[in-house]
């Protein structure tokens, strides 16, 4: 173990929303993975976790919810970080659960990777970033961009970060009610998987699309219905492999515009793109880096 005198205060972090501005799937690898490329940009809607240190050991997460706690991306991500440090601090940590489930913004895996980032500190670990992205690559995929807390290309696996600076826009977030597995879309004989890999100057500058969309939009019609309803009135496409989907807009006022004039049936919000998530935020102001 790295560090020592734990604060137990309880601290409130926030577990932000990503959007996938472009996925493009360059191929499979003989282990079933898949090679990709795809750009991570953060928003202003989060989950948030209150977290308190303790002395015995146990890690405890409320409220309670339906998945046995073995299986809950926040202790697994509490537990992971105990057993490799060999702390015998333990913590309790409090969900307040804003981000919709399977809706392709990383609402779970932005959760384990804020319970890796915050327990780093209360434990006082002080272990690096690319450390905790080790641990919470295991957990998922896309733990590791949340722990790096900067808009990024990810390419191969997703484990190859290059930040980026980029337009933070102001979009329209729609959340049809299905729930996309994402297995089910990677595994399907039909999704795209052979889009060259590009540059990162032409990735960035040739205009994006998601290579999941079309099979997405053909097993779910009310994604497609949402980004039907969208399109006439911005550029929309899927995040990740969805269910959500987003329309870009030039301001803050056409974003509101545009989901006051959209169908009641249509279950969204607006929030604004950012280049530095809320926990990278965060950390800084506390680090004061």
């Amino acid at each position: 173990m790295n560090g020592s005198s734990p604060s137990l205060e309880a601290i409130r972090w926030p577990a932000p929303a990503k959007l996938n501005l472009f996925l493009y799937i360059n191929g499979q690898r003989s282990d079933g993975y898949h090679e990709l490329q795809t750009l991570f940009q953060f928003i202003d809607k989060a989950d948030y976790l209150t977290i308190s240190a303790n002395h015995n050991g146990a890690i405890t997460v409320q409220p309670d919810s339906d998945i046995p706690l073995t299986d809950n991306l926040i202790y697994k991500a509490a537990n992971a970080l105990q057993q490799y440090s060999g702390t015998h601090l333990g913590a309790n940590i409090e969900l307040e659960k804003n981000l919709p489930m399977g809706g392709g913004l990383g609402g779970g895996s932005s959760d384990a990777a804020t319970t890796l980032v915050a327990l780093n500190q209360q434990w006082q670990l002080n272990y690096s970033n690319k450390v905790l992205a080790e641990i919470g690559a295991k957990l998922g995929a896309d733990v590791p961009i949340f722990i790096h807390g900067l808009a990024s290309v990810a390419e191969g696996v997703g484990e190859q970060l290059t930040s980026v600076d980029i337009d933070e826009p102001w979009y329209v977030i729609a959340c049809p009610q299905v729930h996309v597995s994402t297995a089910a879309v990677f595994t399907h004989p039909t999704l795209i998987r052979n889009t060259p890999k590009r540059p990162l100057a032409q990735l960035l500058s040739d205009a994006w699309r998601n290579d999941c969309e079309p099979l997405v939009k053909k097993q779910y019609p009310e994604v497609a219905k949402a980004i039907d309803a969208l399109i006439e009135y911005a550029p929309s496409r899927l995040t990740g492999t969805g269910a959500c989907v987003f329309a870009t807009c030039q301001s803050q006022q056409q974003a509101q515009s545009i989901l006051q004039h959209c169908p009641a049936w249509l279950n969204g919000f607006v929030a604004q793109g950012s280049n530095q998530s809320a926990l990278y935020k965060q950390l800084k102001l506390r680090n004061k880096i």
